[in-house]
């Protein structure tokens, strides 16, 4: 009996014992397990997160798509409209361009009022008593008798340069060179061989440089047989002759003229405007005991001595450029807010023609206000700067006597 306990006892202490072993060992294993429990809810996390993102995208997607046709119906809607816009535009077009026409005719055949003051008879006794005196020396100088009829064409060539300035070729016909003078205050003269030359450059690439001593004033320069004409502006306003051939000053004056005025109230920069016609060398001026008119005097362009002088009718206000053809000077005439170009104001030195008698020329609307207009008068044509384009016009003339 006796030894049967002891038996029981052993046996249970070996149950004992191994049960104690298997929870150690369960225990250990799931210490084991701990780790991969931890990663496969991390993963599941990460598939949570992807199934989301892919939710998303497929979304955003289709909100693409649909944003996408929307937009290509609007465009083909704008499209549409384009078109219409632009047939709209066409016809609007080609009716400015008939009212234009129209406009253009009846101008011509109604010009308007001449640039008078009211008070004629003191017009009349500023400018009879020069006239009268220089009439018979002025006689002697020329027989040149054209005037303007009408402008018969016109031709944009390029834009170069800034807003105002001036271009011309050699007013005496020496050459075909172009001479393009950018600006109101600068020293550079570019120079092309042709015409051809200039138009087909870009801007002033290809031109010679010319740099002069001084800068000019303005845009009131010439250019007559290879001397260059401009003026700069000190206590005094000085004339310079320079020669374009040996790139050096060859003479200087000062305008005998006190107290000066911008000649063009539209383009105040220029105090002297230069002019070339069939006898030579011109200046347009303004002073302040003449203030509202504009003068015109004959200049000797080998002395640079001043021969003759005038007082004109033509006013100031509203003047935009002038030049002058067989010794009558044009005076064109705009508007502050830019308008249609005219000659509304002539005056002739030899008195054959009056303000009365001159037609009133208009020129086409194009883009702002002329800043220079150049005369030549070997080709009849005008040499324009307008807003930065280079512009030609074609003059038509007719004999002062057929007035």
């Amino acid at each position: 009996m006796r030894e049967i306990q002891l038996l029981v006892l052993v046996l249970s202490g070996l149950v004992g014992a191994q049960q104690q072993a298997l929870m150690d060992y369960l225990e250990r294993r799931l210490l084991a397990i701990e780790p991969l429990k931890s990663c496969f809810c991390l993963f599941l996390h990460r598939q949570d997160r992807i199934s989301l993102w892919h939710e998303q995208t497929s979304r955003y997607a289709s909100e693409l798509r649909e944003f996408k046709q929307q937009m290509v119906a609007q465009l083909e809607g704008l499209d549409k409209n384009k078109e219409a816009l632009r047939s709209e535009l066409d016809t609007v077009g080609t009716r400015v361009d008939r009212v234009e026409r129209e406009m253009d005719y009846l101008e011509t055949q109604n010009g308007a009022q001449p640039c008078v003051d009211v008070d004629d008879k003191l017009v009349e006794q500023q400018v009879t008593v020069v006239k009268e005196r220089n009439k018979a020396k002025y006689a002697k100088l020329t027989d040149c008798s054209d005037m303007i009829s009408s402008i018969k064409a016109m031709k944009i060539l390029k834009r170069v340069g800034g807003t105002k300035g001036m271009w011309t070729k050699d007013l005496a016909g020496n050459n075909g060179k172009v001479f393009i003078l950018n600006g109101t205050d600068e020293d550079t003269v570019y120079e092309f061989g042709t015409v051809r030359e200039f138009t087909s450059s870009q801007g002033t690439s290809g031109a010679t440089s010319i740099q002069l001593p001084s800068a000019w004033r303005g845009m009131g320069h010439a250019i007559y047989s290879n001397q260059l004409y401009y003026l700069k502006q000190g206590e005094e306003m000085k004339l310079i002759k320079y020669d374009l051939q040996k790139n050096i000053v060859v003479d200087t004056a000062v305008f005998p003229v006190k107290n000066q005025l911008p000649v063009y109230s539209l383009n105040p920069e220029t105090f002297i405007d230069l002019a070339v016609d069939e006898e030579g060398l011109w200046a347009i001026y303004a002073t302040q005991e003449n203030e509202r008119y504009i003068s015109l005097a004959k200049i000797d362009p080998k002395t640079l001595d001043i021969q003759q002088m005038w007082d004109t009718p033509c006013v100031r206000e509203n003047a935009e450029a002038a030049f002058v053809i067989c010794g009558t000077v044009y005076v064109v005439y705009n508007s502050k807010l830019p308008s249609r170009s005219r000659i509304q104001c002539v005056f002739d030195v030899s008195d054959m023609i009056t303000n009365d008698d001159a037609p009133h020329v208009y020129f086409p609307k194009r883009y702002g206000t002329h800043t220079s207009l150049k005369y030549s008068p070997v080709e009849q044509l005008l040499y324009a700067w307008d807003d930065g384009y280079q512009i030609l016009y074609k003059l038509q003339m007719k004999k002062k006597l057929e007035v």
